[in-house]
């Protein structure tokens, strides 16, 4: 997607040769239009597939899902990451590794929400090694929901998440895939 990645050149900082800063338009601040037009991207990429659900992962993965999921016509679910007084004590569970955070999380869905019935689109902001990916299909095992694929706005080409998807016979979209970071700059495949 040609937008996105000339935002991505323009605003996009390589804090290192792993790790891509786009705070100012995806993951802390939120740029609603790129957003809308990424969502309306994913729809184009998966019209031919069923979708009654988006899943998610909290939290930088919430917006884009729902920009997403308003072009499907769908509810988002988005998988918490801590088991909160209020969340129901009926859920599928998933230990998570976070390779941002360097910390591995338990993500929760409400069993209420996900279930056999559903053809389940996975959205996120990145994919790296894909551990929040493979996390989240585990979910929608559990619940022997189908999976129609992922959608990824940004995948880090140069780690093994999507190769490792793809290779398990995963339907996998990535809106831009940056090839390698190097000396502050940014090359996509």
């Amino acid at each position: 997607m040609e937008a996105l990645k000339e935002r991505i050149l323009n605003d996009g900082y390589v804090l290192t040769e792993e790790i891509l800063k786009v705070d100012s338009f995806l993951n802390h601040q939120i740029d609603s239009k790129l957003m809308y037009q990424m969502g309306e991207e994913f729809k184009r990429r998966f019209a031919n597939k069923p979708v009654t659900k988006i899943v998610t992962i909290e939290a930088s993965g919430i917006a884009i899902a729902a920009l997403a999921a308003l072009s499907f016509n769908v509810p988002v679910v988005f998988a918490k990451k801590t088991q909160s007084r209020n969340l129901d004590k009926d859920t599928y569970t998933y230990p998570v590794y976070s390779f941002t955070k360097k910390q591995t999380y338990d993500i929760h869905i409400s069993k209420k929400y996900l279930n056999e019935d559903d053809d389940v689109l996975i959205i996120d902001d990145f994919l790296a090694n894909g551990q929040a990916a493979a996390g989240l299909i585990e979910l929608v095992k559990q619940a022997r929901a189908n999976l129609t694929g992922v959608g990824i706005v940004i995948e880090k080409g140069f780690q093994k998440g999507g190769e490792e998807l793809r290779n398990n016979g995963i339907i996998v979209e990535s809106l831009a895939i940056v090839d390698r970071m190097t000396g502050g700059e940014i090359r996509f495949l």
